[in-house]
């Protein structure tokens, strides 16, 4: 079975596994689009659910999600953990209630990427005349909802910067994992470059297929999206289009390519260690979340000492000819990746390091809010 099992999706299958008993609340599920242990949870949708079209068309429905967010009763909750890219963390908790995030981004689509997301030259006059109005009512809820959680977790300082900046609070940081144990280095390699990735503008897939195109390398892109028909319309035969592949048929994909294609500036980008978790390097655009966890062979960026063995080779303007020169320079020293050594870096992203760092996160906050409860009952009785 093939889905999209994004780092998103990853993040809270492996919250179901911590929190088996728990109750799910979402904006809308679509059966068979989520792993086996999200299907077996007791998941709650909002209204969105019942709206037609809303599974193919949820996007064009963004303004009505903090309503639909702020409409589940959690008044029976004494824990609520939201996972949240976009409105989650909006929920409204039980005012004695323990609220904690763990924030992928604070809501891109109207924040730092919204010229991406919407930009001037693709919209009709409707979308011109309505878009402005519902972005900034959008950011002042986001702002004000962040109120509503009581500590953050950011998957990465990239992000943890952006929380401070756009909601004005501090986040502990706990990157998202990578799967150690499923992933697997093998020897082969065969002749292709890879990229696995939702079709959408901000991603820049355009970036990879133009490089692609102009070089003659093959190519394989895994995922879909809105933008799929464009960039297949611009895409050469040496381009191979493959959509969503089920994880055993992707591992594989991984564990032969040549090296992995990051064009992106992701918050974080958990696909980039799952190649190096196969062994393979990556070519990643460096601005972002991949500075934390690519180290580069080609300049000193990120937070890693020289003495680190390299993972990747970043490029930094996102032009096709920026791409190709970073694709150039790989072919010039691509020897100088050790396959055990990219693998032995990504597993200090293994996904036992990232369990046991949340239910320590968990653990720690329950007992600072039951000990803060214990002396706000005590007050009340000393002062009665």
């Amino acid at each position: 079975m093939a889905y999209r099992n994004a780092g998103g999706e990853k993040c809270l299958e492996v919250f179901c596994e911590l929190f088996p008993h728990a109750d799910l609340f979402t904006l809308l599920h679509i059966p068979g689009k989520v792993s086996g242990t999200i299907e077996r949870m007791a998941i709650y949708t909002s209204f969105i659910q019942k709206i037609p079209m809303a599974t193919r068309k949820y996007r064009t429905l963004l303004p009505l999600f903090p309503t639909a967010i702020e409409r589940f009763d959690l008044s029976g909750y004494d824990l609520v953990f939201s996972s949240s890219h976009c409105v989650a963390k909006g929920v409204i908790p039980r005012p004695d209630s323990l609220h904690l995030c763990y924030c992928y981004t604070p809501m891109r689509y109207v924040w730092d990427m919204y010229p991406q997301y919407f930009p001037k030259e693709k919209r009709g006059l409707f979308n011109k005349i309505m878009i402005p109005p519902a972005a900034t009512y959008l950011r002042m809820w986001d702002t004000a909802s962040s109120s509503r959680v009581d500590s953050f977790i950011a998957i990465s300082h990239h992000v943890a910067k952006r929380i401070e900046k756009y909601y004005n609070r501090t986040s502990e940081v706990i990157y998202p994992p990578v799967d150690g144990s499923f992933f697997q280095r093998k020897n082969q390699e065969d002749d292709y470059f890879l990229v696995v990735s939702a079709l959408v503008p901000y991603k820049r897939i355009d970036l990879a297929i133009q490089a692609s195109n102009r070089s003659g390398f093959r190519l394989l892109v895994i995922g879909d999206g809105p933008e799929e028909k464009n960039l297949k319309q611009m895409a050469n035969k040496n381009v191979e289009f493959l959509g969503w592949q089920s994880p055993n048929a992707l591992k594989e994909y991984y564990a032969r390519c040549r090296a992995f294609i990051f064009p992106g500036e992701e918050d974080f980008g958990i696909t980039p260690l799952e190649a190096m978790a196969s062994g393979r390097p990556v070519i990643a655009y460096g601005k972002g979340g991949v500075l934390e966890t690519v180290i580069p062979l080609n300049d000193s960026t990120g937070i890693w000492n020289s003495g680190d063995e390299p993972t990747g080779v970043f490029f930094h303007e996102q032009s096709p000819e920026s791409l190709m020169n970073a694709l150039r320079f790989f072919e010039k020293s691509g020897s100088q990746f050790n396959p055990e050594a990219l693998r032995r870096h990504a597993l200090k992203f293994d996904l036992p390091i990232f369990k046991e760092k949340i239910v320590a996160f968990v653990e720690r906050k329950l007992q600072e809010w039951v000990n803060h409860d214990h002396r706000r009952r005590r007050f009340r009785a000393e002062t009665a």
